[in-house]
């Protein structure tokens, strides 16, 4: 099954429930390439010697990887870094991450500036662009287990908004408003 994406509610109950609007209003998959978030649907079971994955890393140039467990028991100061993946930001490289076990949400602005919340689950590998505005954070089962992927070394600079002026965002906001032109043979 596919990734579930929905326009967002503007409640400010807990950020880890779901948050759709009634009635929910779906975003599809081409409406998330349109701005630029790119999806695969993988087999989290074989990660290690997933050939599909293989391809996307060589062909996409990402050569580091790690891994992160973000639950209470795991994290140092589990609700603060919670907080500061859920502030609102963008960042110089792509944010590229695999769910290999548990779920979250990334939300990402749409054109309008509208909160998008896209559920992950285990099998999930999504590519959010430079310089779109996004944020993070657990569902109620407070567990996800994700793969990083860079390419080069490292950068985890979040840079929050706003951004403007910052020439990720800048270029994001070029490219956004010519298209992605990304080919839907990435879902």
């Amino acid at each position: 099954m596919a990734m579930e994406a929905w326009l967002m509610d503007d409640s400010n109950e807990d950020p880890r429930l779901p948050h759709r609007r009634d009635p929910n209003e779906s975003v599809s998959l081409d409406q998330l390439a349109e701005l630029g978030v790119l999806y695969w649907k993988l087999n989290p079971t074989i990660y290690e010697n997933d050939e599909q994955l293989t391809n996307i890393r060589e062909a996409r140039g990402y050569n580091y990887m790690d891994m992160l467990d973000l639950c209470p028991e795991k994290i140092e100061n589990y609700e603060e870094k919670l907080k500061n993946f859920y502030t609102e930001h963008i960042h110089q490289d792509e944010e590229i991450r695999y769910c290999l076990e548990g779920s979250g949400y990334f939300d990402v602005r749409d054109k309008a500036d509208r909160w998008i919340r896209i559920l992950i689950k285990a099998g999930d590998l999504i590519i959010l662009p430079a310089g779109i505005y996004h944020r993070f954070t657990l569902d109620p089962s407070n567990y996800v287990k994700l793969m990083r992927l860079f390419k080069g070394e490292p950068i985890w600079t979040a840079y929050n908004r706003p951004q403007e002026e910052n020439p990720a965002r800048k270029e994001y906001m070029k490219v956004l408003n010519g298209k992605f032109g990304v080919p839907l043979a990435a879902h």
